[in-house]
């Protein structure tokens, strides 16, 4: 009985060995724009968020900035998928009401102004399929010049009077979209 036992756990091993081995996944490496996110508030200490922006980070890697982000063509604000914000709260975005929700953020650069879009339409990779009519709001903000050069795209919320600011920098160009309750 005793050398049945070991003989059908022996056969198990060995089947549950293969098995895995079988089904064994080959994972991708690292990807060049990896996924971040900024939340609003960002302190942990403060469990009830009211925004968050999920984004992919692309890098300059010696190319210009209008190379990646045209002048006058919508862009994803980011790479791979098109960025994503959610709102948990409604806000305005100058003066359109958005509902609480998840939307796709694009930007269309500009030298002096870019274009903010907040979208419907979600879990879209780039711009390819961007639709004007899945539209919800537009703002134009002003572009400003930094001293500082930023490798990687970056965001990061800050507070502001009756909501909070959503900060865009990338190479020396920066952009601030405030949101408001």
């Amino acid at each position: 009985m005793k050398k049945l036992k070991f003989i059908s756990a022996l056969a198990f091993g060995l089947l549950l060995l293969l098995a895995t081995e079988v089904q064994a996944q080959k994972f991708p490496g690292l990807d060049k724009s990896p996924m971040d996110l900024a939340l609003y508030p960002a302190d942990n200490k403060i469990p009830t968020k009211m925004a968050k922006v999920v984004y992919s980070r692309p890098q300059l890697k010696g190319r210009s900035l209008s190379e990646l982000a045209p002048e006058g063509k919508v862009w994803r604000t980011g790479a791979n998928e098109a960025t994503e914000i959610t709102f948990y709260r409604d806000f305005k975005l100058g003066s359109t009401r958005i509902n609480s929700g998840t939307y796709s953020l694009y930007t269309i650069p500009g030298k002096d102004n870019y274009t903010v879009i907040i979208n419907r339409s979600t879990n879209v990779w780039g711009a390819y399929n961007y639709k004007a009519e899945n539209d919800l709001a537009r703002l134009s903000v002003p572009v400003t010049q930094a001293e500082e050069s930023l490798e990687a795209l970056s965001m990061v919320f800050t507070p502001a009077d009756k909501g909070m600011v959503l900060n865009i920098g990338w190479d020396k160009t920066r952009i601030a979209i405030p949101f408001t309750e």
